[in-house]
């Protein structure tokens, strides 16, 4: 399965989510080179009380100390609970009003599935959110009458 748990140690909160289209940085074309510097983190869209909390949560993985002579960027954008993680180097223009992006990788989608707001604990733990089961088995699809 494609997954990923994170926990935030000691205390919690854990939360695990599916990961999806998956690009490497070598399957990009024409992608920028890492140059090893701290990213600035950009959060877009988590605005519901789930959303503020994954982005806190999201952020706290990152130093709070970014080194912006490096010009990376770590984008998580949230769009219908989905979560879009892309990794840039913006370059500005010579006059300083527009900036430019180059991908440089990897690209991933992410979905929640749930959040607890201990540390791991699947068997006493307090879920703050669960995915509903009808829509991991997909049954919110549409059904079309023949």
């Amino acid at each position: 399965c494609n997954q990923l748990l994170l926990v935030h140690l000691p205390k919690g909160p854990t939360a695990l989510f599916k990961i999806s289209n998956i690009k490497h940085s070598s399957d990009i074309r024409d992608h920028a080179t890492d140059s090893g510097h701290l990213p600035e983190i950009i959060l877009n869209r988590f605005q519901t009380r789930v959303g503020h909390r994954i982005g806190r949560f999201l952020g706290s993985m990152f130093p709070h100390n970014p080194q912006f002579r490096g010009r990376n960027v770590v984008t998580f954008h949230n769009q219908r609970d989905f979560i879009f993680v892309r990794r840039h180097r913006y370059q500005f223009a010579n006059d300083f009003t527009k900036a430019n992006l180059h991908e440089i990788g990897p690209r991933f989608t992410m979905k929640l599935r749930w959040l607890m707001a201990d540390a791991f604990d699947t068997a006493h733990g307090e879920y703050e959110w669960v995915q509903k089961r009808d829509e991991i088995d997909g049954a919110q699809r549409r059904k079309f009458a023949l």
